[in-house]
């Protein structure tokens, strides 16, 4: 068996997988029915739990395990400190009322410390971090559990950090991917923009735990590659969102329909966090010369939110978030997709 081969399925092992193959932990594009489909085909089910309180977290994961007695990961942000700038949100505001008329404010947003309370009590199989990484205790209790530590990285000196901190591996987010960017210095996103393919031998030359390559990855050949560069598995997430067990909105779908990977955007958009859509017109009006900077994090997202709740005109109703292999991404059901992925790497593979 090939080193390449005998890395992955060492990784295998240790997670009680048949294919080295995670779901993204996509918050609002993971339902059960997709973790349960990815995790009965072999691989990694997720949910990405960021916007979450407690009892949705328990109830989405008793669904997924009356589906499926698979592996499971759940991923949370590490929150930001605090940034205030009110002339910002001010400035956002009143772009905003371009777009029609806003709803009500929303609700308090979910504590961290409760969520990530609530990730232990479900004992999944593992916990995993972007933005950032977990405190010291947090991470010995984790696994105390037994629950593994992922670690969302985006440049060598993160992933150093979160393998002196305890994670049991590292997953590198190469700047194809779709949804935020997870650097952990929310205004140095736009300077680590690293393609996977760069990041991933960096990575491999200096770190001793595992490393799930992220970014850019719908077909076999990127699976090979990537395993063949360095990493024991992959994570993907934009392959997966046309698959009919997701069920996003139709004109997401359709934003991803055939999407150049040029065509793709960096944006700050919905949330004031970095990430990378589909070039919407509410997003590409943001980047108009005379549009100004949006609201830090997490007050972007309040403000976009508040005007979805609203009337709004010309605004997503949903973020379209898109990674740059988006047109290699069909409506085939979630386990075609990781069962033709695998196959086709395997192929190629020594």
């Amino acid at each position: 068996m090939s080193g390449v081969r005998e890395r992955a399925r060492l990784f295998c092992e240790r997670f009680g997988l048949a294919v080295p193959v995670l779901e993204s932990p996509m918050a609002g594009a993971c339902p059960p029915e997709l973790a349960i489909a990815v995790a009965e085909a072999g691989g990694m089910g997720a949910s990405g739990v960021v916007l979450d309180p407690p009892e949705h977290i328990e109830q989405w994961v008793q669904r997924f395990r009356a589906g499926s007695a698979g592996a499971l990961q759940l991923n949370i942000w590490v929150p930001d400190p605090p940034e205030p700038d009110e002339a910002r949100v001010a400035a956002a505001r009143g772009f905003l009322g371009g777009f029609g008329e806003p709803g009500e404010p929303a609700g308090p947003a979910p504590v961290f410390a409760e969520q990530c309370e609530a990730m232990l009590a479900a004992r999944p199989t593992v916990v995993s971090s972007i933005m950032g990484l977990f405190e010291p205790d947090y991470v010995r209790r984790v696994h105390r559990n037994g629950i593994a530590w992922f670690a969302c990285a985006t440049t060598l000196d993160d992933a150093l950090a979160a393998q002196q901190a305890g994670a049991d591996a590292v997953v590198a987010q190469g700047m194809e991917a779709g949804g935020h960017r997870g650097s952990f210095d929310p205004a140095a996103a736009e300077g680590t923009d690293v393609g996977l393919f760069a990041l991933l031998p960096r990575l491999a030359d200096h770190l001793r735990v595992p490393i799930v390559a992220a970014g850019g990855i719908a077909d076999g050949r990127g699976v090979a590659a990537a395993l063949t560069l360095g990493a024991s598995a992959v994570q993907i997430g934009t392959a997966l969102l046309r698959c009919p067990e997701t069920g996003i909105s139709k004109s997401w779908a359709a934003s991803l329909d055939g999407l150049a990977p040029e065509a793709t955007v960096p944006t700050r958009a919905y949330s004031g966090r970095l990430g990378r859509a589909a070039p919407t017109p509410f997003v590409t009006a943001w980047a108009a010369p005379g549009a100004p900077r949006t609201a830090p994090y997490p007050q972007q997202r309040q403000l976009v939110g508040q005007w979805r709740r609203g009337t709004p005109n010309g605004l997503d109703r949903v973020n379209h978030w898109a990674g740059q292999s988006a047109a290699l991404a069909t409506e085939e059901p979630a386990a075609a997709v990781l069962t033709r992925m695998w196959r086709e790497a395997t192929e190629l593979l020594p």
